[in-house]
């Protein structure tokens, strides 16, 4: 079952969100595994992503199903692979932020069903994943970013990586907490790790600064907020904003995404800033396909469209974007930092 979001941008068009969830839909595999696209291989985060934009678009079995895959392929140590092509495993790294973020995807379907079978159901491979990341935290609060296919731990801390697992670890406390897990550490572990995004920003690889993730995702993480966050998007804006366009996915490079605009879509939303959050999320609106999916980008000056493939993880963050600013689902707050002011957010909702 599916709903029917249309969404007016002003003097444009209608924007037809639905078109964005069946993409998703009909790329999703019959194991409920969730490609990058038709063909590819998938990842533990952009599967996710994948899976919250099916919630919003009310394919709630799909969504279901894509999270009992991820259940179901967990490693005993409560990460996941890097990649998948259909089951098989492509790259046997363990990337932290990649393992955490099945907490954001669980708590993001919980907000908008208020299926607690499902929480509950789901509680021992989130529980699993969370206690996998906090081993790799540094005595400083970073968290390193992977354990090698040989089983090393790469001690190199990233940016855009911490930043989704702090909001990761937001969500698995406010779940851990509805479900009357009150003993577990990772209050003191999240703590840690905001002190590091905010005071210690030489701990984390510098050579990322040029990919916009490192800009605003310590804001849509709510790591950083208020009168920082403020100046943070006003000192980077024309680094990678591009007025009328888009957001570049890196500084240097004359490339345009949809997904990192929608992304800075909820980061400005976040932080209270929704007059101009709906001023940037209007200049993707008409950026789509045929069938009315989005874009994964496009090269400058030329408009070229590129790369072809219609991505799933695109088409999901705009769903995101659009429930962020018109609240189209009650998941519509959770990244709104006022959001998470109350012990348990979930008792607000």
């Amino acid at each position: 079952m599916t709903k029917t979001h249309m969404l007016k941008q002003s003097d444009k068009r209608m924007v037809d969100l639905n078109a964005a969830s069946a993409q998703i839909a009909s790329t999703q595999r019959p194991s409920g595994e969730i490609p990058w696209w038709d063909k590819s291989k998938s990842d533990p985060w952009d599967h996710v992503e994948a899976a919250m934009g099916l919630t919003i678009g009310g394919y709630l079995d799909e969504a279901k199903r894509a999270y009992e895959w991820l259940k179901e392929i967990q490693l005993c140590d409560g990460s996941w692979y890097t990649n998948y092509l259909e089951g098989a495993v492509c790259d046997q790294t363990r990337q932290t932020n990649m393992s955490a973020y099945i907490a954001v995807g669980v708590f993001h379907y919980y907000l908008i069903t208020k299926d607690t079978a499902f929480l509950i159901r789901m509680w021992p491979a989130l529980r699993a994943a969370v206690d996998f990341v906090l081993t790799l935290q540094a005595p400083t609060g970073e968290i390193y970013w992977a354990i090698s296919p040989e089983g090393k731990v790469d001690p190199m801390a990233l940016l855009t990586g911490c930043s989704s697992i702090f909001f990761s670890l937001k969500c698995a406390i406010a779940v851990a907490r509805h479900l009357k897990y009150a003993d577990l550490p990772w209050q003191t572990a999240r703590d840690l790790l905001e002190a590091a995004i905010q005071n210690r920003p030489h701990a984390f690889n510098m050579t990322k600064a040029r990919y916009s993730m490192d800009w605003f995702y310590p804001i849509l993480a709510g790591a950083i907020n208020g009168e920082a966050a403020r100046r943070r998007i006003e000192k980077y804006w024309k680094k990678f904003v591009v007025e009328n366009k888009g957001v570049r996915c890196v500084s240097d490079q004359p490339w345009i995404t949809t997904a990192e605009t929608s992304e800075l879509v909820i980061a400005l939303a976040a932080m209270g800033n929704y007059s101009l959050a709906k001023i940037v999320f209007g200049w993707i609106s008409e950026r789509t396909f045929d069938d009315g999916s989005f874009w994964c980008g496009f090269t400058l000056p030329k408009h070229t469209l590129w790369p072809e493939e219609k991505s799933t993880w695109t088409n999901a963050a705009v769903l995101l974007a659009a429930d962020v600013l018109y609240n189209l689902t009650p998941a519509g707050q959770m990244f709104s930092h006022e959001f998470w002011q109350t012990d348990d957010p979930l008792e607000s909702v």
